[in-house]
């Protein structure tokens, strides 16, 4: 199922002029990225960026209130190039039909993109991208396992990042005690994840796993746990007026293919930390990267 880009346009078919002009403006902000395509930090010549995973819980907060400008004031504050948002809701009616994409886009400046997992109250509910970069390709996978519970996907981008192609993922998994079917969603989230090789590839989202889990120890046959890497102290996200389980996670990927031959890029946490903010149940983890390249 296609994802939706930004204001709620679907797809349209290739070779329309809107998309030729996409595809050019895209292509010279992946080749003159540090000249005004990308963020202030690129702008200036670093080679770092700023990436966020956060589940929403809908927009709403501790209090109770569905409040999107605080959670925009976040993101700004915390000047994130990426943000992977979970939890996020499109035209439901608990949420009185807003479209929290449309509109977290228009607070923040930022460009967006949605991939539904099911339809919930006459709208949808799923994944969500905010990003200041260029976005060169978008597809949402939705795993074929799921529980009795929400059925779930990733929403996977490639971005043209500091002059470079970048992917970033996004998901959320299933919350049963019984682990079979975060394991069976991990496995698609893997095989999709080798499509994009040798790309540096964020993996960003709700696990709903301690970090000694059967499906944590999966993802690290691939990828490396930020915070294991950068991060210091508990690390704990949930829930957030108590945080106790570190179950927001961001995994980077390992180089492909060193040899002494070949040089490979790739990203290097350098830091990472949790936010405090009572906008949702649960905490926001924000990750600086470099990028580095590697012999």
């Amino acid at each position: 199922m296609d994802s939706q880009r930004a204001h709620g346009a679907g797809e349209r078919p290739i070779g329309t002029p809107y998309l030729l002009s996409f595809r050019l403006l895209a292509v010279l902000c992946l080749l003159f990225g540090a000249l005004g395509c990308s963020s202030s930090s690129q702008a200036t010549g670093s080679r770092t960026i700023r990436v966020m995973t956060y589940n929403v819980h809908h927009g709403e907060g501790l209090d109770g209130k569905v409040d999107l400008e605080r959670i925009a004031r976040l993101i700004l504050d915390a000047r994130a190039d990426v943000v992977a948002l979970q939890e996020v809701d499109r035209g439901v009616e608990r949420t009185k039909k807003i479209d929290m994409m449309t509109n977290l886009s228009d607070l923040t400046g930022m460009t967006y993109a949605f991939g539904k997992t099911a339809d919930f109250q006459r709208g949808q509910v799923g994944n969500g991208f905010l990003t200041r970069f260029p976005i060169f390709e978008e597809r949402n996978l939705l795993y074929a396992a799921d529980s009795s519970g929400e059925p779930q996907g990733l929403l996977q981008l490639i971005l043209g990042a500091s002059g470079e192609e970048l992917v970033v993922m996004n998901t959320q998994l299933d919350n049963s005690s019984d682990d079979s079917v975060r394991i069976s969603n991990i496995r698609e989230l893997r095989a999709a994840a080798r499509r994009y090789a040798p790309r540096p590839i964020i993996v960003c989202g709700d696990f709903n796993e301690a970090p000694d889990g059967r499906g944590i120890a999966m993802m690290k046959e691939d990828f490396s746990d930020v915070w294991e890497t950068a991060g210091s102290g508990s690390g704990a996200t949930s829930p957030a007026d108590s945080p106790a389980r570190r179950i927001d996670c961001m995994f980077v990927s390992k180089p492909y293919g060193k040899s002494d031959t070949t040089y490979q890029r790739a990203l290097r946490p350098i830091s990472t930390r949790v936010l405090s903010s009572r906008a949702s149940d649960h905490l926001p983890l924000l990750t600086e990267f470099e990028f580095s390249t590697e012999k």
